[in-house]
């Protein structure tokens, strides 16, 4: 099959974090793309390079695809990630991955967590804040963690996101205000063990749990997955180990957590893959506090990237996982037009 790779490229001058900003953090470094675009060849299939720009429309009508592997972030808006498959939907192509609603809800973490309470999945409480003006609700717990509503990979995330009272409150809600653009989003600091799960297939299957040890990091450095935890202490040049797969659990609350991550999958209607990040509160009961319909997909192992690392934990190659991923789009497609025709039939 001829098959499109949808992308945003990681622009290789411009320093991770430099200039304070984690503008460019969500996009993929060419050497993961040129990957995934290996591992594709290596099922037998052509893959045409699609960069997710203004003249991604043109591109993809033009391109004559058969399917596109979709893993754009999307460069501007709420809804960006939503942006390639509603061309793909115009287009009528097939792709990998959620559909255009799943991506958008995915991206706005309020809407999200109001999806996993309705389906009482538990979550953190939350609050969100278009103002710093704006009072907090009564029930609202001390310490929260304060995060950029629509944004992915710890954007916005800091050692400063957890705070201890009304005044760092204010603060942090009018940074992300200010810096980011869009309403911030305070949910109550859950301190036990934190996991994640990655899901293949529909319906979907857990993989092995990975799980982040923050108390493997130093004194003094956040136990949250933060900016400078991700991007500093869990990076190829750091000497501490912190993240694992499998994690070392019991079975019960094993089958818990992947059945808690299984349940926010299907409540968000994710199709072929996602990863969904769990923690545990005071009381060891889990909470689900994100969900990612696109997750990273790092090939090296010294990364860490969650999905891949606990795909490797499986027993799969980057190739296989990548094909796994891949062919779990195309059937479920095919079973979508199988059911059509026998909806005619039928008829």
């Amino acid at each position: 099959m001829r098959i499109g790779l949808a992308f945003n490229p990681f622009p290789e001058a411009y320093a991770r974090g430099e200039g304070n900003t984690d503008k460019y953090a969500e996009f993929d470094s060419m050497d993961t793309i040129n990957t995934i675009k290996e591992a594709i060849q290596s099922g037998g299939h052509e893959v045409v390079l699609i960069e997710a720009d203004d003249k991604a429309y043109e591109k993809l009508r033009d391109s004559k695809l058969d399917f596109v592997f979709n893993m754009a972030e999307g460069y501007h808006g709420e809804s960006r990630e939503s942006h390639i498959p509603a061309m793909l939907e115009m287009l009528r192509i097939p792709y990998t991955g959620s559909g255009i609603l799943t991506l958008a809800i995915g991206l706005d973490k309020a809407r999200t967590k109001e999806i996993l309470s309705y389906n009482k999945i538990p979550t953190p409480k939350f609050q969100l804040f278009k103002s710093s003006d704006e009072p907090l609700k009564k029930g609202m717990k001390f310490p929260l963690i304060v995060k950029p509503n629509s944004e992915g990979s710890s954007k916005g995330i800091t050692e400063k996101s957890l705070v201890k009272n009304q005044e760092e409150l204010r603060r942090r809600v009018d940074f992300i205000n200010k810096n980011y653009n869009e309403p911030a989003i305070a949910e109550e600091f859950l301190d036990g063990r934190e996991f994640t799960v990655s899901l293949i297939g529909n319906p979907p299957e857990a993989m092995p749990i990975v799980e982040l040890a923050f108390d493997k990091l130093p004194p003094g450095v956040p136990r949250f997955d933060c900016y400078e935890v991700k991007w500093v202490w869990d990076s190829p040049g750091s000497e501490i180990e912190m993240v694992f797969c499998p994690a070392k659990i019991g079975k019960k609350l094993e089958d818990r957590i992947k059945k808690m991550a299984i349940d926010a999958f299907n409540a968000l209607d994710c199709l072929d893959f996602g990863r969904v990040d769990i923690r545990l509160d005071s009381k060891g009961v889990p909470n689900v506090i994100e969900v990612n319909p696109i997750p990273g997909l790092m090939p090296d192992p010294k990364e860490n990237s969650r999905f891949p690392k606990s795909c490797y934990a499986a027993g799969m190659t980057y190739s296989e996982m990548i094909l796994r991923m891949l062919g779990s789009a195309m059937q479920r497609v095919k079973n979508t037009k199988i059911k059509q025709i026998e909806g005619v039939n039928q008829g």
